[in-house]
């Protein structure tokens, strides 16, 4: 008696109504893989359509197209097209070296995809990963590329030097002539970029300084802006300066900011920072006030370090007398400790 013959009469045997022929094609028809193709070039000037062609070819449902360096790792292009990619798609390329141009970073991605239950290929090398031939392929030919790519950078470093001894330099010719126009746009161009790193961090600092500067110090002031801050992000008084008077040149800020800050008392000066932290939160708690000045390191005015609610309110009292308050604030006890209601 054949296997099958067997399997079939072993089916019988145990009363199932399913065919024997029916089983077998259960379990060999061929389940349907999505391809996701990935075109990518590496300037504006490029195009990546014979790439999107071939892709479209060999059966893509989607194409997607990025103008990235390979080099680059942050592609936005790439990461969509990896968070795509679900359980039994494949991930298809022309050539590996368009999707990586380091063996660390195709394995990293290879890893991906593996761990979504899902493949790649490349069309020219040709690589599939749902075999242990394309894997072991994949890795050699990886290791080939990133050769490849070791010895084209040793050979510009080497033609750079060369041209250098025969009195050939590179770089902008305008800016080694210190030409106007080019150092101009040099110029443009960084403070555009310093201008948008600012807007990304300006509610951490642009309403204490339009509400307290003139009249707080700026020392006083950045302790206050720092209070809250995770230490990464906390400012230096030079950095916030160059913020400022950045924010003043481009008309964000009025130019009183800049001011010089008036003489006062030493035992205003509390009240002022209590009135500050206040003025940015007024449904904090006095609780919270006390936890932001021990973070600030401030001292009671006895000198201790550990700050009470009480000492807290007899601060915003005094600034209320001060005219450091906009509201008048009227003090509450409740169940979770005093806190300012208005």
């Amino acid at each position: 008696m054949t296997k099958f013959a067997k399997v079939q009469e072993r089916l019988i045997q145990n009363g199932t109504k399913r065919s024997f022929i029916g089983d077998i094609l259960n379990c060999k028809r061929p389940n349907f893989m999505p391809l996701i193709g990935y075109a990518r070039v590496s300037t504006e000037d490029q195009t990546p359509l014979p790439q999107s062609e071939a892709l479209q070819t060999v059966g893509c449902v989607e194409i997607f197209e990025e103008h990235a360096s390979g080099g680059d790792r942050a592609r936005p292009v790439l990461a969509r097209v990896l968070e795509r990619i679900g359980r039994g798609d494949t991930l298809v390329v022309v050539r590996i070296d368009r999707l990586a141009r380091s063996l660390s970073h195709l394995l990293e991605v290879i890893e991906r995809l593996e761990a979504k239950g899902a493949f790649f290929r490349s069309l020219t090398d040709p690589i599939d990963t749902s075999s242990p031939q394309g894997k072991f392929t994949l890795q050699v030919l990886g290791a080939a590329a990133e050769f490849e790519r070791a010895l084209i950078r040793e050979r510009t470093k080497a033609g750079l030097a060369s041209a250098r001894q025969a009195g050939r330099v590179g770089g902008n010719p305008g800016l080694r002539a210190k030409d106007p126009t080019a150092l101009r746009k040099v110029r443009l161009a960084r403070q555009d970029g310093y201008m948008e790193r600012l807007n990304e961090t300006a509610q951490d600092w642009v309403p204490h300084v339009r509400r307290l500067r003139p009249d707080m110090a700026w020392e006083d002031m950045l302790r206050i802006i720092n209070g809250p801050l995770p230490h990464d992000r906390r400012w230096t008084q030079s950095r916030l300066l160059r913020a400022v008077k950045a924010y003043v040149r481009d008309g964000f800020l009025p130019e009183t900011v800049l001011d010089r800050a008036g003489r006062r008392d030493t035992d205003d000066r509390l009240p002022a920072i209590v009135a500050g932290i206040k003025g940015a939160d007024p449904d904090i708690t006095l609780q919270a006030i006390c936890d932001r000045l021990e973070a600030m390191r401030e001292r009671t005015p006895r000198g201790r370090t550990s700050w009470q609610p009480s000492s807290v309110r007899m601060l915003l009292e005094r600034a209320e007398r001060l005219g450091l308050l906009e509201h008048s604030p009227a003090m509450t006890c409740q169940e979770n400790g005093l806190t300012t209601r208005n």
